[in-house]
């Protein structure tokens, strides 16, 4: 976990679990698969369980980390937190008494906010309904690609305060979206060796969809050989705009005003 965050749309992340496998074409140059190599062969603890080679790699095998699960109970000051950067919480070999377990601790926490993503989008939608889900808790959905658009439809079946989908990376046009129930929508390129490129209108559409549905959309980064290549900006602007919701009002979009100060 980090109290802070590179990452443009969060502030700090929190992994309680690490590892996972590929299950579709957005994992195929996965950031986190590569950190963790790097973190294994410098004898970092969290990653020296390795995953299946066909599907994973060194230092990424799924595990748990129990003695993590408190680590937001000690940061005072209100931050977004993005939940397993470095893994994916619904994840088949996660037990979804631990994911309760997560729950549980979010709840506890209310003076942060918890984004969780996922593209376990079926398993989400199935045990979302044994879940007691906390009021700061922001589920979102992978979506790389026109052919995986099915995993809003889950989504939407889940009873979060707000939902959102990562079209990142965006590996090509989404096509006309349902956005319905969906509150936020983040998009941005590839970046590492050999990123794939992105396209300006498989953005723009996908921007222009979220304008005439009144949600809150987030433009990361074009990509390229490193995240911030290309920049950020999209047509001249920069798209940093969030949900928040407020008691017992709709959600609102707001520009990402990043915490001033990140203290433990």
């Amino acid at each position: 976990m980090a109290d802070r965050s590179g990452i443009e749309w969060t502030e700090a992340t929190w992994n309680p679990t690490t590892g996972c496998d590929r299950v579709s074409p957005g994992c195929d140059r996965c950031y986190a698969q590569t950190l963790a190599k790097r973190l294994k062969a410098m004898g970092s603890p969290k990653y020296q369980n390795d995953g299946d080679p066909s599907t994973s790699g060194p230092g990424f095998g799924l595990t748990l980390h129990r003695s993590s699960l408190d680590v937001p109970r000690r940061w005072s000051a209100p931050r977004l937190v993005f939940v397993d950067s470095m893994s994916d919480l619904f994840h088949d070999d996660v037990p979804s008494g631990f994911i309760a377990q997560v729950f549980e601790v979010i709840r506890e926490t209310p003076q942060h906010t918890y984004q969780v993503l996922t593209k376990r989008a079926q398993r989400l939608s199935r045990i979302a309904p044994e879940l007691d889900w906390p009021p700061n808790l922001w589920m979102g959905v992978s979506v790389e690609t026109r052919r995986y658009g099915f995993r809003i439809d889950h989504l939407r079946q889940v009873p979060a305060a707000v939902r959102f989908v990562s079209a990142e990376p965006l590996l090509g046009p989404l096509g006309e979206l349902d956005l319905a129930g969906i509150d936020w929508v983040i998009a941005g390129g590839e970046s590492g060796a050999g990123a794939r490129p992105m396209e300006l209108d498989w953005v723009t559409e996908l921007r222009d969809a979220c304008i005439s549905a009144g949600v809150a959309f987030f433009f990361k980064q074009w990509g390229g050989r490193t995240p911030k290549a290309g920049g950020r900006e999209l047509e001249g602007k920069l798209w940093d705009e969030l949900p928040v919701r407020l008691p017992r009002e709709p959600v609102q979009i707001v520009r990402f005003r990043p915490a001033n100060t990140m203290s433990s």
